[in-house]
């Protein structure tokens, strides 16, 4: 069910501390194994699950969908997979995705494929309003149909097909649009060929690749995947590792805050997902991973973080594709960062789950940052340390996690009396952020 809604009031700067903290379970990796999972043979198990709204969403669907899914105990799960193309449900039943844009995308491409399939597909408020154009684009190839015509955003009527053809795609900075293509090509006959360019998200080929009869993985700078159709997955035993962008807030936090450190265990430090700490580091940020190990074709390892002085952040499009969800709390960095910030290629920030870029210039400007926004850039003018403990910052009902968590970060960073509204959203990605918070000594209350 979902978390009562409240907000936060926050009205005290953090003090100085010295940490060990485990954040959530990566999202994109908990998402992925079930969904991959459900079409695979024989039983699947996974452990570390992370149980935030989106996730709990995703069993949900697969549930309707005629998966059985059992929990064995706290973040262990097994999943009965039913194979490829046998994922099934009464017609013009309703599947809702709720706030996950990851499982709305990845599951529409195994849907789109899968035969006999007419579904109502929808999701929250935010959900609902972003723009699935290039998601519907894709599966319409593979000979899928979405009414009505024209629309592009949730809810929508999906009809698979039944004679789904593979397709040639060259894929963009999206990983779930890519995900989506690799899953649908899964189901459909023939081969599915994709190139990347533009290195992105890649936990969803890591999670297939033991199955070499199913996909082949070549190139590192320009990526070519094929996928050949119609035949069967091996089942997946996954343990999660810890989220790089649920532990970037903690990192942000903890490089800014005078004279403190933080050690965060076992986090996902895979190539695609680093890019925020690599920024960072290239900026002089004191960050350090070790016990550094590969599992499930992804590697791990622990961060360690001190504070320290950092440079103004140049950002090129090439950080925007591994960093994309860091881009909130990288604006508030940038803020409190004494010079110039400039990030480009960042268009694709408008269309999440709400305009990050706007408003998080919104949530700058009111404790006394200026910023300039461009079509694909943004340009922060950075105070350096700020105190704030006489501004007031209010963030309205937006749906967006990101937002909610940059906010509070910066909160308690200056000093500002801040109100956010529905902070019950950060459930979805990161349902111990203010747990932990409370571990490295923020003040907040929950307004019910």
């Amino acid at each position: 069910m979902p978390k009562k809604s409240f907000n936060l009031s926050v009205k005290k700067k953090i003090n100085s501390f010295k940490k060990k903290i485990t954040v959530d379970s990566d999202k994109s990796i908990s998402i992925r194994s079930f969904l991959i999972g459900a079409i695979s043979e024989n039983i699947s198990s996974v452990k570390n699950v992370l149980e935030s709204e989106d996730v709990l969403s995703t069993i949900n669907c697969l549930k309707k969908l005629g998966v059985q899914i059992k929990k064995r105990k706290s973040q262990e799960y097994i999943i009965y997979g039913k194979g490829l193309g046998s994922l099934a449900l009464k017609k013009n039943s309703e599947l809702n995705f709720g706030n996950s844009g990851t499982l709305a995308r990845l599951l529409i491409g195994i849907l789109s494929t899968t035969p006999d399939i007419q579904v109502k597909v929808t999701g929250d408020h935010s959900l609902n309003k972003r723009n699935m154009k290039e998601l519907i684009i894709l599966m319409s190839e593979f000979g899928a149909f979405f009414y009505p015509k024209n629309k592009f955003n949730f809810p929508l009527k999906l009809i698979s097909t039944s004679m789904p053809i593979g397709i040639n795609y060259k894929a963009g900075v999206s990983a779930q649009l890519k995900s989506s293509v690799i899953l649908a090509g899964l189901n459909s006959f023939g081969e599915t060929n994709i190139i990347e360019i533009e290195k992105s998200r890649d936990h969803t080929e890591n999670m297939l690749i033991k199955n070499r009869h199913v996909i082949n993985v070549r190139g590192n700078k320009k990526k070519f995947i094929k996928i050949k159709g119609k035949s069967f997955l091996n089942p997946i035993n996954i343990n999660v590792p810890g989220d790089p962008s649920s532990s970037a807030f903690f990192v942000a936090l903890t490089l800014l805050n005078n004279n403190s450190s933080i050690k965060i265990l076992s986090v996902c430090l895979n190539s695609t997902r680093i890019g925020f700490y690599n920024l960072l580091k290239k900026c002089g940020a004191d960050i350090k991973f070790q016990n550094l190990k590969r599992e499930n074709n992804e590697l791990r390892g622990d961060i360690l973080v001190r504070s320290c002085k950092i440079n103004p952040i140049k950002a090129s499009r090439k950080y925007y594709v591994s960093s994309t969800d860091e881009y909130p709390i990288l604006f508030v960095i940038a803020a409190l960062t004494k010079g110039n910030s400039i990030f480009k290629g960042i268009g694709d920030l408008s269309n999440k789950e709400s305009n990050r870029i706007t408003e998080m210039q919104k949530v700058l400007k009111q404790v006394g940052v200026k910023s300039i926004a461009k079509k694909d850039e943004l340009k922060i003018f950075g105070k350096g340390p700020i105190n704030a403990s006489k501004l007031k910052l209010s963030v309205p009902n937006l749906g967006d996690h990101r937002i909610c968590m940059s906010a509070f970060v910066l909160a308690i960073l200056t000093g500002a009396k801040a109100q956010i509204k529905n902070f019950e959203t950060v459930f979805t990605s990161s349902p111990s952020f203010l747990k932990n918070m409370k571990i490295l000594g923020a003040n907040f209350e929950k307004k019910y």
